[in-house]
């Protein structure tokens, strides 16, 4: 299938996309993969943190549990505003992060630099802002993990296991979207709960508002990351042909 840029749907990579979350949802309550559930925690610790610190704020310490739960414990300055964007950044921050991943890997094809930088990325929250020593025990064991990954692994290694994290994160987000927000007994306790006791806006708004931003990044995302550029950067034009003169 060709877009009207003279994009094409690479069927390869949309296989595989399809084979790595079949194999992430067959796999989900395996031991195997808990160190990439409190993996997507942290995304989603780190979506908070780094919207603490936009809006002027500062981090205290961010916690990861063995049970896959997480907290991010934040100064805020006052506003409703700088509220809903900290709260609102934990569920968008882990999609956001699983839509950049299939694009940095898919499509631009910058697996090695994603890892190093998924290495510097937890070693930062580790040193920084741990608040236990489980969490910079995970943090910087991950860290290392990574950078050696990126500095040693084949290129082709490197790729697959980006592309798995990429295809985890986002089946994560949309199952922690249905457990935590759709689930009413859940959502009484999450964010969608802090921004209704400060907005008035009932927690199954924030809840729609989070699933359908979150669905649609990593759908737009996903369909970008599949779609081939044609070489040499523009449409290939037909060739020009000139009347025989007689």
């Amino acid at each position: 299938m060709r877009t009207a840029s003279g994009a094409t749907l690479d069927f390869g990579r949309l296989v595989l996309l399809v084979l790595l979350v079949g194999a992430s949802w067959y796999f989900w309550y395996s031991p195997v993969l808990w160190p990439v559930k409190v993996l997507v925690v942290m995304m989603h610790e780190s979506g908070h943190a780094i919207a603490t610190l936009l809006v002027g704020g500062s981090v205290d310490r961010v916690h990861l549990q063995l049970n896959e739960g997480g907290s991010c414990f934040s100064r805020l300055p006052p506003g409703v505003f700088n509220r809903i964007m900290v709260s609102s950044a934990g569920y968008l921050g882990s999609a956001v992060a699983g839509a950049l991943l299939m694009l940095a890997t898919f499509r631009f094809r910058l697996g090695r630099a994603v890892m190093g930088a998924a290495s510097v990325w937890l070693g930062v929250m580790g040193f920084f802002y741990a608040g236990d020593l489980f969490t910079l025990a995970f943090c910087l064991g991950m860290a290392v993990a990574m950078g050696l990954g990126a500095r040693f692994l084949p290129s082709g290694v490197v790729d697959a296991l980006n592309l798995f994290l990429a295809a985890f994160t986002a089946l994560y987000v949309v199952f922690d979207l249905r457990d935590d927000l759709w689930n009413s007994a859940v959502r009484a306790q999450s964010d969608a709960a802090i921004l209704a006791s400060e907005t008035w806006v009932p927690s199954i708004v924030w809840a729609a508002l989070w699933t359908l931003l979150s669905v649609a990044l990593l759908g737009v995302s996903a369909y970008w990351a599949l779609h081939a550029k044609p070489q040499g950067g523009g449409v290939r034009m037909p060739p020009v042909t000139r009347a025989r003169r007689v």
